[in-house]
């Protein structure tokens, strides 16, 4: 049984003329003949009743007729939505986010949305190592996050924007003018880190490690923007990636004048799996707006 045949069976039915029913299909009146003869032969019994006269409805076409308009309706409601899905006028996207792609996946969040006011987007803003087990199980669409240390086979991993690992102080802080800073200049200062585990603080704490350097932590915290607005209202210095404090009132982002202090910001996603148009859209949209950093 084809949608074709429910198709041509319908409009048989609803005119009772081949010969008008052909004509509003955009076929011969032999191809729809032939088409509806082939569809009683498949459920073996008479659907129309022809005379020289008239067509009728037999006791199965007349079971048939309501069924055959639910399917091809359905048929074409499919169709719609898909084609709905393809021109980005539907569908669902997920993004993983690490904290310190707030600012550029807010952004383009805002712009992705003002062009495509129907899809609906859930974003789930976790350490790396959760949100790329969550990629991997199909969880996730893609992930914003830093290039990691381990390395994944199963996982691209494109750059998107070089970054640097900065001590994060407020505007009036006595580092906020400063082009660069060295672990000896901050020593001297009280820390507030982001808590073990988030990538930031594996990458400050991999670039410390073996040296003589002595860090008063004060403070430690998995919560980024607590961990602002404590930087904001105190003397207190925090290390994260530069582009964290990207758009963040009040904060200065100082490089790091130190080796190994270079994080590449990536868009990953998992090799040899369908990418959704949507997904597509907003890492488009994600490299133009990385172009401006």
């Amino acid at each position: 049984m084809e949608i074709r045949q429910l198709k041509y069976f319908l409009r048989a039915a609803e005119t009772l003329n081949f010969s008008v029913a052909a004509k509003e299909l955009f076929v011969t009146q032999s191809t729809l003949s032939q088409q509806i003869l082939n569809l009683e032969q498949e459920l073996n019994q008479p659907l129309l009743e022809r005379n020289p006269h008239n067509v009728m409805l037999t006791e199965g076409g007349r079971m048939l007729l309501p069924l055959a308009k639910r399917i091809v309706s359905d048929a074409e409601i499919c169709k719609q939505q898909l084609l709905d899905l393809k021109d980005l006028k539907s569908g669902e996207l997920n993004i993983g986010v690490t904290f310190s792609f707030s600012s550029i996946a807010g952004e383009t969040m805002l712009q992705f949305l003002n062009r495509y006011p129907n899809v609906k987007i859930n974003v789930q803003y976790a350490p790396m190592s959760e949100l790329m087990e969550k990629l991997v199980k199909h969880d996730l669409d893609f992930v914003l996050a830093f290039r990691p240390s381990a390395r994944y086979s199963n996982i691209n991993s494109e750059v998107l924007f070089k970054n640097r690992l900065s001590a994060i102080v407020n505007e009036f802080h006595p580092l906020a003018k400063q082009q660069t800073v060295t672990f000896k200049e901050l020593e001297c200062y009280d820390f507030a880190l982001p808590s073990r585990g988030l990538q930031a603080r594996h990458a400050f704490e991999k670039i410390v490690d073996g040296k003589k350097y002595s860090f008063r932590v004060k403070v430690e915290i998995n919560y980024i923007h607590l961990l602002f607005r404590l930087i904001r209202n105190t003397q207190y210095v925090t290390v994260l990636s530069e582009t964290t404090v990207l758009n963040e009132n009040g904060l200065r982002a100082v490089p790091l004048d130190e080796p190994g202090n270079d994080m590449d910001g990536c868009i990953h996603t998992l090799k040899n799996t369908y990418l959704k148009n949507s997904a597509k859209e907003f890492i488009k949209m994600l490299r133009q707006a990385a172009e401006l950093l």
